[in-house]
């Protein structure tokens, strides 16, 4: 093997890459639509975090670039994951599958115990001063999981129970976790991206109508049982019947968008970040970025959601592993469901759930989370045919 060649057989493990000397001399380029995509919505994310939460930050800390500051730091720090699992042969996340599924498992009952209760919910640790939130690390562990599970399935022999049925219980597990937060948004996304996954590796229809039907039925009647999330369902088919109540949120951002018209009011120049929108920065950023930028700004913002997840279906077309065709799949199911979901509740078509924006609202653990899946997802777009970028050897 030439100096500045790494053996491709089989894959090494993550920490080994780091002291594995020919991999100094190998420079790889990324995929650039992935890669720029990701870039321009951190950007995005900042500069409408600065611009949505500096009159909160001054009102509160006495500092506007309060959650500015800590976004950059998270975001980082995010980047810094990204660029680390780019560089990895995603393959070594096989075996780390069992170790990643414990891990959120026990920090997801954890935070139960030991977490922070904010608006009324456990989802944050506390981890040396910094607030972090389990069902992130989650969401990714449960792709990375159903990938691993699936390829080595033959379908043609497989029963319902080994196709649906097995994964279907860890599914189940970390949703009773996030629903006794509680978070019925996560809880409903990871239920979603199951599905998905499932039917992309192709499971029978019928099995995925029962389970999801089951899905449906479970997830309707902890609404129903639940007092407030019963009134967010009948606010949600009208807001304005109780418009300074229950449907205040969701006016108020309805009123955001009707403000901003065609091309908003101008950038830092929105009105109802001035106390009258909550969350404003983090669950509804998408309404503040209506107001300011307008239709045209959103639609922007929708047409780099859109480039992001066809070119991760792309990459899955495109890749001969299965191991790495379901973890692309799962990878833009998840940003590309939770970006949808978001849409959805901020525009009035869903009810009310607290999920943020991907890479553009605020919140470290989205952020940090969001930009590792990518950086997998790159990995799998190293091995892609078309990779336009290739890699290049480095002079020794």
């Amino acid at each position: 093997m030439r100096w500045g060649q790494r053996n491709r057989s089989k894959p090494t493990s993550i920490l080994g890459t780091l002291f594995d000397r020919p991999f100094r001399w190998e420079r790889v380029r990324l995929d650039p639509v992935i890669l720029s995509v990701t870039v321009a919505l951190a950007l995005t994310g900042l500069v409408m975090v600065f611009s949505t939460s500096g009159v909160l930050a001054e009102n509160r800390y006495r500092e506007p670039t309060h959650y500015l500051q800590r976004q950059a730091l998270w975001l980082s720090v995010g980047f810094v994951a990204l660029l680390f699992m780019a560089r990895q042969d995603y393959r070594v996340l096989k075996s780390w599958t069992p170790a990643l599924v414990m891990i959120s498992m026990g920090l997801l009952i954890a935070v139960l115990f030991a977490g922070r209760k904010i608006n009324g919910a456990h989802r944050w640790l506390t981890m040396a001063g910094l607030s972090v939130q389990p069902s992130e690390l989650a969401k990714v562990s449960l792709v990375v999981y159903l990938a691993a599970y699936l390829h080595k399935l033959d379908l043609s022999q497989a029963g319902w129970r080994e196709i649906v049925l097995r994964p279907a219980c860890v599914v189940g597990i970390m949703a009773a976790l996030m629903v006794a937060e509680p978070d019925y948004g996560n809880a409903a996304l990871i239920g979603l991206v199951f599905l998905g996954m499932v039917y992309l590796a192709g499971a029978p229809i019928r099995c995925l109508m029962v389970v999801g039907g089951a899905m449906v039925l479970s997830l309707g009647l902890l609404i129903r049982l639940s007092p407030e999330r019963w009134e967010r369902i009948v606010t949600f088919l009208d807001p304005f019947a109780d418009a300074r109540g229950a449907g205040y949120q969701l006016t108020q951002s309805l009123y955001a968008f009707g403000h901003g018209g065609w091309i908003g009011v101008g950038l830092g120049h929105g009105k109802q970040k001035l106390f009258y929108l909550p969350e404003g920065h983090t669950d509804f950023v998408f309404a503040l970025i209506g107001e300011e930028l307008g239709l045209l700004g959103t639609a922007a913002l929708l047409a780099l959601y859109g480039v992001l997840v066809a070119k991760g279906l792309s990459v899955a077309v495109q890749t001969s592993d299965a191991f790495g065709r379901l973890l692309a799949q799962g990878i833009t199911l998840l940003i590309g469901g939770q970006a949808l979901i978001n849409v959805g509740v901020v525009c009035g078509l869903l009810p009310t759930k607290g999920l943020p924006l991907p890479l553009v609202s605020y919140g470290g653990s989205s952020a940090v989370m969001s930009l590792l899946a990518l950086g997998i997802l790159l990995s799998i777009a190293k091995e892609c045919p078309s990779h336009s970028c290739g890699r290049m050897r480095g002079r020794p």
